[in-house]
């Protein structure tokens, strides 16, 4: 089965052949590849290396093969060089690459050539966008679903973590007031206020281990703040990624406004799936000690994840996308990563008129 690769070290990306080489600038850093998880086990994590474009990088001791066939995505941390050939190359083997800054912001994808096309859905999709009744009726589904998923959050640590009940019964009374909502304007608004009352109870199911008043973006202010943005970017790119294995336009959205430079498909979806990935990764990381103190790094009123601590964040969240759960409708078990691409299925019955789409709620 293909996975994703992590990289987190400088070094040199290219292609040999039919096969990724890479090679590091620096012998004692890593890579990270996500591989199977086997009876839940993640000690067989591997890291690799890079190659470079010359004979004598071919034959250096430090290179790393990388399989194209075991490839499904790049996700890239560190400084990389490459070559148009070896984008040529990934695009021939249908493999988009994601790119983090240097302090593990997302900064762009590489999005090859669709090779799922489909001129009749993309139609379908652009009429589902322009009419007010048909966007505003899927937009509403997905912020009903990514409020349903925050509640389920919030109801399995109240009382585990301390009383929630406040913060429940205001995200219940947000919810009663979205299949009210007119307009997309008033969705985002309700949504607002749903997502402001759910990080309310962050406090409490975090402990006083880490301060986290309020969702600061940019940049973010505390541990709390930067793991979110780090998780939220992590989700975004696996749903990107995922919608890049079917038919769907990335650029066509519902909920969130579709605008320049960005995949606005893929914020959408990463709105039901954010409660389920990022934030119940963050929850064990800092709740169990996987991320410390010192897996920070701060400046004036800034604060990011360290090399160190993006490792430890990706290895959880990679852990937490393998996970299978025994789905109700399919009567087999999935893993998370395979319900996002479920979770397109979804949209594109609904797009083509075949099913109506009810967005994934956790039942557990």
């Amino acid at each position: 089965m293909k996975r994703p690769y992590y990289i987190f070290t400088s070094g040199k990306l290219m292609r040999k052949q039919n096969t990724l080489f890479f090679l590091p600038y620096k012998e004692e850093e890593e890579l990270l590849e996500a591989t199977k998880v086997e009876e839940k086990s993640f000690t067989e994590w591997e890291l690799i290396t890079e190659a470079g474009e010359f004979k004598k990088d071919f034959e250096s001791l430090n290179k790393r093969v990388i399989p194209i066939d075991d490839v499904d995505s790049l996700m890239i941390f560190s400084e990389i060089n490459f070559n148009a050939r070896m984008l040529r190359f990934l695009s021939k083997n249908n493999i988009p690459a994601h790119l983090f800054n240097y302090y593990g912001h997302y900064s762009g994808s590489y999005y090859p050539r669709e090779y799922l096309l489909s001129g009749f859905l993309l139609v379908n999709q652009v009429e589902h966008y322009k009419s007010r009744l048909k966007r505003i009726r899927l937009a509403l589904q997905l912020v009903m679903g990514s409020g349903y998923n925050m509640l389920r959050n919030l109801k399995y640590y109240n009382g585990r973590a301390g009383d929630l009940t406040e913060h429940i019964t205001k995200i219940e009374k947000h919810m009663d007031e979205v299949p009210l909502a007119e307009d997309i304007q008033q969705l985002m608004g309700l949504e607002g206020n749903i997502r402001q009352s759910y990080y309310a109870a962050f406090p409490t199911i975090l402990g006083e281990k880490y301060d986290f008043e309020k969702r600061v973006k940019n940049p973010p202010d505390n541990a709390v703040n930067a793991l979110i943005s780090f998780g939220n970017a992590m989700v975004y790119t696996t749903c990107l990624t995922e919608i890049y294995r079917t038919q769907l336009s990335p650029l066509v959205s519902f909920l969130h406004e579709p605008g320049d430079r960005r995949y606005s498909l893929a914020l959408d979806l990463a709105e039901i799936f954010k409660p389920l990935l990022a934030d119940r990764v963050i929850f064990t990381c800092l709740n169990q000690g996987r991320i410390k103190h010192s897996d920070f790094e701060e400046d004036l009123n800034f604060c990011h994840l360290s090399k160190k601590g993006r490792k430890a964040f990706v290895k959880a969240f990679e852990e937490k996308l393998q996970t299978t759960i025994m789905h109700r409708k399919l009567n087999r078990k999935v893993s998370y990563r395979r319900l996002i691409r479920l979770e397109c299925y979804k949209l594109v019955k609904h797009i083509t008129d075949a099913e109506a789409y009810e967005p994934f709620k956790a039942w557990w």
